[in-house]
């Protein structure tokens, strides 16, 4: 910890400053709309920014598929600066700090002989235009969240106890949005996940027995009379009828815009895992409606992975022709594939969410040691 010998720790009560009430309050009133209007996170920043000394400020939460936190909020940034932010927690020990000791951390020539280039990741050593920031913890029932890092554009003095309350409280105010949003996340995902169990079931239940009866007909060491092949081919055009109805049936699924491209996140993932290596051919770009579907098998191939797998080599393939989009997900480390035989649930979900584009997801064991996960769609089927 003598590292951060350079910290200042604020404990005393704070005097409100006038206007801090009101817009706290109104921020709270925004609360029930937070997940849906998209801005809370920069009004959070920019009731920083009025409340206290600081002149700019950005918020940054953590993203399960960047496996990093990402900028959701802020006030006063360039906007092109902001799409160079993102870390990790062992790689920025101020956010670690400020997290592990549940206050706002402060780092600057007016502590002693800190240097802020020992706090964040090297690659954000010239970002900022002062050696002062602040970072204040975003965290909720011993949950981090992310955090709030604020400067003075070069003016390097401490904060008094007043601001660093309301910093506080303006993290806690983002912790419960993030919160609410995850709980509904998650309660949507385990919808749908009953959704398409449904639809498993229903498919079992119904069009694979039948298939399962044709099969064992066919395939009978006695020869069918034509009205038994007549039969077989009537249950068959049945069956492919009750599939495509049920395949084609609307299923509610999530049409929320994704975060980034899947050229961005792959390039995100490339900076935190060595072992990842991209070969996307040239002049492929990726259809705008099938961006969903391709980040999700992407996001399970990758946790799928890591769950299964001790991978020193990752690949991930992008191709496509007139008709088809390519993406496999290929990895090593994974033994002789018992441990990955079948796939996981999020595979399955993959799978079936992939039927709504007409498409397909395989997976499997392509030889030792090695598993890959493959998604193929018909380009404009969606």
């Amino acid at each position: 910890m003598s590292t951060w010998a350079t910290t200042t720790t604020t404990t005393a009560a704070p005097a409100p400053r006038a206007g801090t009430v009101e817009v706290l309050v109104g921020l709270l009133a925004e609360l029930e709309e937070a997940t849906e209007s998209g801005v809370f996170y920069d009004r959070v920043c920019q009731a920083l920014v009025s409340l206290t000394t600081m002149r700019r400020a950005v918020l940054l939460l953590h993203d399960e598929t960047y496996r990093s936190v990402i900028p959701v909020g802020s006030c006063g940034f360039d906007p092109e600066r902001l799409k160079r932010i993102g870390g990790t927690l062992d790689e920025t020990p101020i956010a670690q700090i400020a997290l592990e000791e549940d206050r706002v951390v402060e780092v600057g020539v007016h502590g002693g002989d800190g240097d802020l280039a020992e706090h964040l990741p090297a690659r954000y050593a010239e970002l900022p235009e002062s050696s002062y920031l602040t970072c204040t913890p975003i965290s909720a029932a011993r949950r981090w969240l992310g955090v709030i890092f604020a400067d003075r554009e070069g003016d390097d003095f401490p904060l008094d106890d007043g601001e660093s309350e309301t910093m506080m409280t303006l993290g806690r105010l983002a912790a419960l949005t993030a919160s609410v949003e995850h709980s509904t996340e998650q309660r949507e995902s385990e919808r749908r996940l009953a959704e398409r169990v449904e639809l498993t079931r229903d498919l079992h239940e119904n069009a694979i027995q039948r298939l399962f009866g044709v099969a064992m007909a066919l395939g009978s060491d006695e020869e069918l009379t034509t009205q038994e092949r007549r039969r077989c081919q009537e249950e068959l055009r049945s069956v492919v009828a009750d599939l495509r109805r049920a395949l084609t049936r609307p299923l509610d699924s999530p049409e929320r815009p994704t975060k980034a491209c899947l050229g961005e996140l792959l390039e995100r993932l490339t900076e935190r895992r060595p072992e990842l290596r991209v070969d996307w051919a040239d002049g492929v770009e990726v259809p705008a409606d099938l961006e969903p579907v391709a980040q999700l098998v992407l996001n399970e191939a990758l946790r799928n992975a890591d769950r299964h797998a001790r991978p020193s080599e990752v690949v991930v393939r992008i191709a496509a022709d007139r008709e088809t989009f390519s993406l496999a997900v290929e990895n090593d480390g994974s033994g002789d594939g018992r441990a990955t035989r079948g796939g996981g649930i999020g595979l399955r979900l993959a799978a079936l969410e992939a039927l709504r584009y007409e498409g397909l997801v395989e997976f499997g064991a392509t030889g030792e040691d090695r598993w890959r996960v493959r998604l193929v769609v018909p380009m404009g089927c969606s």
